[in-house]
């Protein structure tokens, strides 16, 4: 068997600037200081004129951005998730959001698979951060093709646009010639009854994995990957709690205010549903290798296999 092409999703966020930036001459790219690491570094080799190196200035730098969007301008700007979300974040609220500015922030290094950067770089409140700014729409794309679809589809959206990148690099499951990226719309990439499972960006390939393993037990997974938190597939995600009875969220992303805070908050309205969500728990991560984090905090295909199993077996 021929091992299976992994990619992180920051590389595929610097190629897509680079391919998309030939098309479209008013696409800007704005860094703080970390080209290198975010991959816009790329762009940079291409386009030097159009990159624009702010420097440790994460504030000022989204507030540069929203100023040129207002002269014909798509500006992509790029740093950690921790800085972007974080640091930044009056920032993008007032500056970008609350004018609902066409800017589009391509957040690197998101989630605790920065791995030995720790807790500090560790960014796992961002997606409920950036969704509860009124307009903004989240995408956490689950490899290679996802991210570099996405943020074609960001260019071609009028309004703020917040995309997570990550430094591991993870499988490419969607390198396929029927794939298709439309923001606000979830892919069933497995059909199912017995148990729903949500699943977002690098957890994605972990909720396949893990659904194999289900399957080999005799218990019918549906897996559904949830690329876009914010607007929210309702449709999609209650015609699969109807017809299963169980969701299940997976995410690399702590459990309050993410995707599973978004899918909580839908299914209490509008269809009660048994449910878990599978994500950091209340707390900061740790310095480490990222694989292992990941098989330390639950995250990894075995933990959810095991996680899911004993909530079918107790429900």
């Amino acid at each position: 068997m021929s091992e299976i092409k992994k990619i992180a999703t920051r590389e595929s966020y610097g190629n897509a600037l680079t391919e998309l930036g030939k098309e479209y001459p008013q696409l800007v790219v704005l860094d703080a200081d970390l080209a290198q690491a975010t991959k816009t570094g790329i762009f940079k080799k291409s386009f030097p004129d159009r990159h624009i190196d702010c420097g440790i200035a994460e504030c000022n730098m989204m507030s540069v951005a929203a100023g040129l969007s207002t002269v014909g301008k798509i500006p992509f700007v790029s740093t950690f998730a921790m800085f972007a979300a974080g640091r930044a974040y009056e920032q993008v609220r007032n500056s970008i959001g609350y004018p609902h500015m066409n800017v589009k922030i391509g957040a690197t290094h998101a989630g605790i698979s920065v791995g030995e950067d720790g807790a500090t770089h560790q960014c796992n409140e961002d997606i409920a951060l950036m969704r509860m700014i009124p307009g903004m729409v989240v995408i956490n794309p689950a490899d290679d093709a996802e991210a570099k679809a996405a943020v074609k589809a960001a260019i071609e959206y009028e309004g703020p646009v917040y995309l997570r990148f990550g430094r591991l690099a993870v499988p490419v499951i969607n390198d396929h010639e029927d794939y298709r990226f439309e923001i606000g719309k979830g892919i069933t990439l497995k059909e199912g009854k017995d148990i729903t499972i949500l699943a977002t960006g690098l957890e994605v390939s972990e909720a396949l994995e893990a659904a194999e393993l289900l399957e080999k037990d005799g218990i019918n997974v549906e897996v559904i990957n949830i690329h876009t938190i914010k607007p929210l597939d309702e449709e999609l995600i209650l015609k699969s709690a109807q017809k299963t009875g169980k969701v299940v969220t997976i995410e690399e992303h702590s459990v309050l205010g993410g995707l599973g805070g978004a899918v909580s908050e839908l299914l209490g309205k509008k269809y009660p549903t048994q449910m878990m969500c599978i994500g950091i728990e209340d707390v900061f991560g740790e310095s480490g290798p990222a694989e292992q984090l990941l098989e330390k905090y639950g995250l990894d295909k075995k933990s959810i296999y095991q996680k899911i199993k004993n909530f079918i077996e107790e429900n």
